[in-house]
């Protein structure tokens, strides 16, 4: 049986203080052993939520497909089963930086783990192997391509194994955003190895991603567990476009200056282009996307891993394998492809559960790029038109007049109430009858031809003698002009409502026309209520207020603390999170512990944790104390 003593990722262990009334009951006698692996190993007094029922239900031989929010704890409901059942937990996982760090993390903090992949020298691999097969290890991370191979499963074959942990379960989606073919062929552990228990683990899946999962991974007798979507700790903000570098720079410079965080952009010029546009203005940024080469990507996430304060700018391509917790913000310069897409990208953000925003810039020619996408793909119809159902729900999160919160849990099957923690619910949104406005712009839309995009739109009720307007003849329409009482602004928000009720879509080339919905507004029928455009001034407020730090006193005290995290993380060669994270430098600020003893009792400091760093941290308190007297 494996040692008790040991620590598992800071990704998925529960940094923030938890909630007595999120905690599970007192555990049954059989759980007794996971609680003191819990406590002395990960350094938490209690199971959160679902994660005793999990381990519990592993630890007794059952499969499970596992639903937890990012930050919410699922690596525990493996790791713990796998100290505790004979052998070695075997971990499928879809990128080899994700691997590498957990990996790192569980080996600095003397956990014996492994894994796999094209990194490792041959040498290396076999030493690995060797591990395996004489029982050395408690983890081992492999990529499901190394997985499907015969050899290897001839080798798990001789070996004993724990359990099989699959992360990032929804990669076997084929309508997913982070598809990998490899994972619909992971059924083959039921196959080869039907008395070992299975976990499949995701933080990202809606009912249909749900059934696939079941099916393609041959969970049928698998018990689900689905904790809460919520992030609260997670700020939501859409800002309606408006010179969307210049906005972000606003955003980060009033609520995030010196912070980390991730911008989003749809494509690899955008990156760069912000990125450059960033760095000019003083902001550590650096860019990240399939086309700079591996060493540059490498280099390049390693400094945004183990750095303080880079934001990094990237493509979708970058995330999946990040782990570190303290990314204070995400934001979005592009319309992502779905709200799964979405609520996985912005997870990424607070994963210590301090305070962290979500913002995202958003206009009607995304909803068009978005579009053409989708119609250009080479996908199979059917797919073609889950896509377009997913963006649809993605373009009535961004238009809800309603808590952003509620929107985006009910999509997963959540109810809620209004969170009070989204632009939604601090500002308010205040409307007008827009009847007469929707029809004046319908009505261009319909005289016009109904083939050309927002912009042009917009020139003809403004009255605007464009170019291409007076090419098309279309000064000479009854609707030129007609529109002179709205801005510009509130008619392209005008419009991305009409398309988010379901009154206008969009063709293949980005021009918009009427649906049959419609025509009870047309006809006089019906009345339509709209948003005004508005600058959201308390959109997106400063969500630092928890850590932020009220005396020079404690401020002194908190730099010193990160200083000694700084030193230790240099000389262990690991990031500073890896030492402890933010939440855990925090109690000590507000606890002050003035012995070992004491510092064992703050959330996140385990056996390992306190022999290996409970001293240095106890004596920049009791130095600074002595310096204060």
């Amino acid at each position: 049986m494996a040692g008790p003593s040991r620590v598992g990722t800071p990704d998925d262990a529960p940094f923030s203080l938890p909630d007595p009334a999120m905690n599970s009951p007192e555990p049954a006698e059989a759980l007794e052993p996971a609680l003191r692996v819990l406590r002395h190993t990960f350094g938490y007094p209690s199971f959160r939520g679902e994660q005793a029922a999990v381990v519990e239900h592993v630890l007794g031989g059952g499969d499970a497909l596992v639903l937890m929010p990012t930050g919410g704890g699922k690596s525990l409901c493996f790791q713990i089963p796998a100290l505790l059942r004979e052998g070695c937990a075997i971990v499928v996982s879809p990128l080899i930086a994700l691997m590498q760090d957990q990996v790192q993390s569980l080996r600095q903090l003397g956990l014996r783990a492994a894994f796999l992949n094209s990194t490792l020298t041959q040498e290396e691999a076999f030493e690995v192997e060797r591990k395996l097969r004489q029982d050395e290890l408690d983890l081992l991370y492999v990529a499901p391509e190394r997985l499907l191979t015969g050899r290897f499963q001839a080798m798990l074959e001789q070996v004993r194994i724990a359990l099989f942990a699959i992360d990032e379960a929804h990669c076997v989606s084929q309508w997913g955003h982070d598809f990998r073919p490899e994972y619909i062929q992971l059924s083959v552990l039921h196959e080869r190895f039907p008395g070992i228990p299975r976990i499949a683990l995701t933080a990202t899946a809606d009912a249909s991603t749900r059934a696939e999962i079941v099916e393609r991974l041959a969970l049928q007798e698998a018990r689900i567990f689905i904790a809460s979507f919520d992030r609260p700790n997670i700020r939501y903000t859409v800002v309606e476009k408006d010179n969307p570098r210049k906005q972000l720079l606003k955003f980060i410079r009033t609520h995030h200056d010196g912070d980390a965080g991730i911008v989003y952009c749809l494509s690899r010029k955008r990156v760069e282009e912000t990125a450059n546009f960033l760095r000019t203005e003083g902001i550590q940024a650096l860019p990240y996307h399939a086309g700079l080469g591996p060493d540059v990507r490498a280099e390049n996430q390693d400094r945004f891993v183990r750095g303080d304060g880079i934001v990094m700018v990237a493509t979708v391509a970058f995330g999946m394998g990040i782990d570190k917790p303290d990314v204070r913000f995400v934001a979005h310069l592009d319309l992502p492809k779905s709200l799964e897409a979405y609520y996985q990208e912005t997870g990424r953000a607070g994963r210590d559960g301090l305070p962290s925003n979500a913002w995202m810039a958003y206009g009607l020619q995304d909803l068009v790029m978005q579009r053409e996408m989708i119609e250009q793909s080479q996908a199979p119809e059917e797919i073609k038109r889950i896509e377009r159902r997913k963006l649809d729900s993605l373009l009535g999160y961004c238009e809800a007049p309603a808590c952003r919160r509620e929107v985006l849990l009910r999509y997963f099957g959540e109810e809620s109430t209004p969170c009070g923690n989204c632009d939604m619910c601090l500002s308010p949104p205040d409307t007008f009858d827009a009847t007469d406005p929707a029809r004046q712009v319908l009505s261009a839309i319909y005289r016009s031809g109904q083939r050309y995009g927002a912009a042009h739109i917009i020139d003809i009720v403004l009255g605007k003698a464009t170019a291409k307007i007076t090419e098309r003849g279309h000064e000479k329409l009854s609707t030129f002009g007609i529109g002179k009482a709205l801005s510009s602004p509130q008619w392209g928000s005008l419009l991305r409502q009409l398309v988010a009720q379901g009154m206008l879509g969009v063709n293949e080339f980005g021009g918009l026309m009427l649906l049959d919905t419609c025509r009870p507004l047309l006809r006089g029928e019906t009345s339509f209520a709209a948003r005004r455009v508005r600058e959201a001034t308390r959109a997106a407020a400063s969500v630092r207020r928890e850590i932020e730090i009220a005396s020079d006193e404690a401020r002194a005290l908190w730099a010193a603390l990160r200083q000694c995290r700084r030193d230790l993380a240099e000389e262990q060669n690991v990031p500073a999170y890896m030492i402890f994270g933010d939440a855990t430098l925090k109690q000590m600020l507000d606890v002050r512990p003035t012995s070992l003893e004491a510092m064992h009792e703050l959330h996140g400091v385990g056996d390992r944790k306190l022999d290996a760093y409970g001293m240095p941290f106890l004596q920049v308190i009791l130095q600074h104390q002595k310096n204060q007297n």
